[in-house]
């Protein structure tokens, strides 16, 4: 490889190497455009300073792209023995041995990954230390079809129920076809606790909407009705990281949002790019509502007497 295929960038303490910066990973094309490992690393750098906190102590679950949206995709675990040292990592159970997963503390971390065609970052809800026990709560709003409309009202029904259980919420695009509504906990709850909360949230909500909303797993099930999916409440599993790209044409971006900004009659689950996240993420939509976690008992009491009234 010749040097003009490598291009070095400082992050911090370190140096990261940008191999062949020119390749194409996002292709242009149908009205979406362009773009290259140069332009996700820049993108990277540019939000590190919003996204970093979002990842700081979680194990990482990495899609892979190498040779960009157009080749096979794969979705890494285990750390390669041929990260550097300096990238942090942890050491997970899992059923018949460990999993030892990258963690991504600093920018620097974030450009490696970038250069390893990492277009889409999956984290885990709880940190390192404590594994066991999330500190965020996941609600993914899927649809069945394109239908955004179907989304929009979901999510104005769940942020509903929430704040009348008192607990916070803050609302993020996927970058895909739905929104993630993200409950902040206080980390005192294990995974099978936090699951079995969040399902009688969704049941309740269905019930009270059973021709618009499901929680049945099987797509077969659910007809044109809007998924409510909680499975990504459990050990071992992950959701996309606020300010990750996705693999989709045009690179768009999982964007946090502000409550007010699901009125906005231009929303969608594509609506931020790499182009345009860092601007939004400027905006600080979600200002002071991941500081406060919560307790799930007191919520739970609020839920039984709203189920049982």
């Amino acid at each position: 490889m010749s040097s003009d295929d490598v291009r070095t960038v400082r992050a911090g303490k370190h140096t990261v190497e940008v191999h062949r910066p020119d390749k194409v990973l996002f292709p242009g094309g149908d009205g979406a455009k362009e773009y290259t490992k140069g332009d996700l690393v820049a993108y990277y750098r540019s939000v590190a300073p919003f996204m970093l906190p979002h990842l700081r102590g979680r194990p990482l679950m990495l899609e892979r792209h190498p040779d960009g949206l157009a080749g096979p995709r794969f979705m890494q675990k285990n750390t390669p023995d041929s990260y550097p040292e300096w990238i942090h990592r942890v050491e997970v159970t899992k059923e018949g041995g460990t999993v030892c997963h990258t963690v991504c503390d600093d920018t620097a971390t974030l450009l490696y990954l970038a250069d390893q065609a990492s277009l889409t970052l999956h984290r885990w809800l709880s940190r390192a230390g404590s594994v066991e026990r999330p500190d965020r709560m996941v609600f993914d709003l899927d649809p069945a079809g394109d239908d955004f409309e179907a989304v929009r009202e979901a999510a104005r029904l769940l942020g509903e129920l929430l704040d009348a259980l008192r607990l916070p919420s803050a609302l993020m695009t996927t970058g895909s076809r739905g929104l993630h509504v993200i409950v902040p906990l206080d980390g005192r709850n294990d995974f099978d606790e936090v699951r079995e909360f969040a399902k009688d949230v969704a049941d309740a909500l269905v019930a009270g909407h059973p021709e618009q909303l499901t929680t049945a797993a099987r797509k077969k099930d659910r007809g044109d009705r809007l998924y409510l999916d909680v499975q990504r409440n459990g050990y071992a599993q992950t959701a996309v990281a606020p300010f990750t790209v996705r693999a989709k044409p045009g690179a768009p971006v999982a964007t946090p949002m502000s409550w007010a900004q699901l009125d906005d009659p231009g929303l969608d689950a594509r609506r931020w790019t790499v182009a345009d996240a860092v601007e939004q993420a400027r905006t600080d939509p979600w200002a002071g509502i991941l500081a406060r976690g919560r307790a799930l008992g007191p919520a739970r009491r609020r839920l039984n007497a709203l189920m049982s009234s």
